[in-house]
């Protein structure tokens, strides 16, 4: 009996570490944004130089820029997926719950009006910076609508944004 107590106490102290080993460490995300800026950046540099080179004529150059800049959105996607990912896995997240009995999902889209019941604590997104969403203006909110992310006019119920599968 004493060795099942003490395998439980021992199993019991190894799984917080372990679930703690399995996050990514904030030092990790920090410098994934920092990557996904810096690549914004390059793209944004790039089609500068593109712009540039069209107006001046130079047809090579515009070319090779052009190439250059098909490569670094190409970064800037892949990096961005990256990030997604490891976000997906960083926080837990629970089954969505309609507030309405015999509710079903249905694609909503802008000027769609949402009932006040939507607006709770349960589907409020405080964290909008996780989900790489702008800040909400005054009386906006980033609202979840099963899998998709809604900006709302809480004032009007109005739908001003709609973001498909954003949610994970």
């Amino acid at each position: 009996m004493r060795k099942f107590i003490l395998l439980a106490a021992l199993a019991a102290i190894a799984m917080p570490s372990t679930a703690l080993a399995a996050q990514p460490h904030r030092g990790d995300r920090h410098r994934d944004r920092v990557e996904v800026r810096h690549d914004r950046h390059e793209v944004r540099r790039d089609r500068r130089e593109v712009r540039r080179d069209r107006n001046r004529h130079q047809v090579r150059e515009a070319r090779r820029d052009h190439r250059e800049l098909r490569r670094d959105r190409h970064e800037l996607r892949r990096d961005r997926r990256d990030v997604r990912h490891d976000r997906r896995h960083y926080r837990r997240h629970y089954a969505y719950v309609s507030p309405y009995r015999g509710w079903r999902y249905r694609p909503v889209s802008i000027g769609f009006r949402l009932r006040p019941a939507f607006y709770g604590p349960r589907y409020y997104i405080g964290d909008y910076g996780y989900y790489g969403l702008r800040a909400p203006g005054r009386w906006q909110r980033w609202i979840r609508y099963g899998n998709d992310l809604l900006l709302v006019n809480i004032r009007t119920g109005r739908v001003l944004r709609v973001i498909h599968y954003r949610y994970w």
